[in-house]
């Protein structure tokens, strides 16, 4: 059942200092009523509850930890919010950005700012070869076969309505299935509710297993010789689930389907390898990878991309224009209309460089280590409610949290964490809105680690949110 927002769910206060302010504030706790508190009731087997017994600290999370060692290179990790020393745990909306992408952007507008392709000067010439450059970089990341299988959008969603209208309205038909599930982000959802309307396809979707991941062993039996697209994330940005997405592609190819992954929450924590996962599309935003705002990338197999018509028409993308028709170049530059974000694709150039210097596999276990620790952290917390999978020797979790506090709203923990203690979160329904009905809930709360948080970062935001849950609980 889905609760009636409260006229104050959604607003952002400003609290006075309430390190001051007594016990018998006026402060509205505005979610008393607004969740419905619903514990899952497991089935542990004894060789299930032994492998899900909490996960002990290990070494890579002393100090020399990765985070220690990398936080240097990210300035505004080094300020005071509020006069405390500032704990950054949003990374899933957004990763900070070292000095070297700083640099590097500072470096192109400042020595040679100019317009890509075409002009014969040095300075557009040094333009084009950074931008090419940059490309190159995506397709090493990712391991895909050639540069001119990356396309540069401006965004991740702009990558998947690219593929939606541009392969979506020219190969789907009435009576054709795209298969997806309840948990995907807005932007893998809405496009596809677009094009099924324009062309009489039906969406399918695909629920959740009762350990809160979705059921691929639904999936599977989804799949026919009427799927025709199949639409996932490789990890969810509110479960933190790891999908098997080499087996799933497997499937969906074996009934002829193609596959469109949403990579977003994975290329930036993990080796992601395109060739070996054999996906038809794959997605990824450069701002969650260290990278700047602004830019994007779609992979897509060539010969696929080949037969693809434009998305956008205008300059760049033009074989030839005549005034009754015109021809269109080869991908990528078919896709890529206009002058692009020249800037902000080096700066993502500049983060691989940077990533994959610290190495990609050690970025995962570093943050793995860190994840299942900030997991039995807040388990301990009373009252709380975490979503998705409990991490075990045998399941994988991101390095996230999405929670709820029993009648405490999201918003009021967010917003006295960041003004009262430094602690930066996230809360809200986290793009994720039918996978929160499905919850029974409408907001949840979002702790997310990258690989430069530490150990101290989680014991912060821990305390932090001891310290905001007695408050809360003190007006009862």
């Amino acid at each position: 059942m889905i609760t009636t927002p409260t006229p104050m769910e959604g607003a952002i206060l400003k609290l006075p200092c309430l390190r001051s302010v007594s016990r018998n504030s006026n402060f509205t706790n505005r979610s008393s009523n607004s969740f419905p508190w619903r514990y899952r009731r497991l089935h542990i087997s004894a060789s299930a509850a032994s492998a899900s017994a909490p996960l002990v600290e290990g070494p890579k999370l002393g100090p020399g930890s990765l985070g220690h060692i990398t936080r240097s290179d990210f300035p505004i990790l080094h300020q005071e919010i509020n006069g405390l020393k500032l704990v950054y745990l949003d990374n899933a909306a957004t990763s900070q950005k070292p000095t070297a992408v700083i640099k590097a952007l500072q470096n192109y507008y400042e020595a040679y700012n100019s317009n890509v392709h075409r002009g014969i000067h040095y300075l557009s010439a040094k333009a084009t070869d950074e931008y090419e450059s940059a490309r190159q970089k995506v397709a090493n990341f990712i391991h895909a076969a050639e540069a001119r299988e990356i396309i540069f959008t401006r965004n991740a969603t702009e990558a998947i309505n690219l593929v939606a209208y541009s392969w979506g309205l020219s190969n789907l038909k009435p009576g054709d299935e795209i298969i997806t599930t309840i948990a995907e982000h807005h932007s893998a959802i809405v496009p596809w509710q677009i094009v099924a309307q324009k062309t009489g396809a039906v969406l399918r979707f695909v629920n959740l297993t009762e350990d809160e991941v979705p059921d691929v062993g639904q999936l599977r039996d989804f799949l026919s010789r009427s799927t025709k697209l199949l639409v996932m994330h490789h990890v969810s940005n509110m479960l933190a689930s790891v999908l098997p997405m080499d087996e799933v592609i497997s499937w969906a190819h074996d009934v002829g389907a193609k596959v469109l992954v949403d990579a977003c929450q994975s290329v930036p924590h993990m080796v992601v390898d395109v060739k070996n996962l054999d996906t038809d599309f794959l997605v990824g935003s450069s701002h969650k990878m260290c990278g700047p705002t602004g830019v994007g990338f779609l992979y897509g197999k060539s010969e696929i991309l080949s037969g693809m018509p434009p998305f956008l028409g205008g300059g760049e993308m033009i074989a030839d224009v005549y005034l009754d028709h015109s021809t269109y170049a080869e991908p990528p530059s078919r896709f890529e209309a206009g002058t692009p974000a020249i800037g902000e694709a080096i700066g993502l150039g500049a983060a691989i460089d940077y990533l994959s210097e610290i190495g990609m596999q050690q970025v995962h276990d570093y943050e793995m280590e860190l994840g299942n620790y900030l997991y039995d952290r807040l388990s301990s917390v009373s009252d709380i409610r975490i979503y998705g999978p409990a991490p075990s020797r045998t399941v994988k979790r991101a390095a996230l949290c999405s929670f709820n506090v029993k009648d405490v709203h999201p918003t009021d923990i967010a917003t006295f964490l960041d003004q009262q203690h430094g602690v930066a979160i996230r809360s809200g329904h986290h793009c994720a809105q039918p996978l929160h009905r499905h919850l029974g809930i409408s907001a949840s709360a979002r702790a997310s680690l990258h690989f430069y948080n530490t150990k101290d970062d989680v014991d912060r935001f821990i305390d932090a949110l001891k310290d905001t849950i007695n408050f809360f609980t003190s007006f009862k």
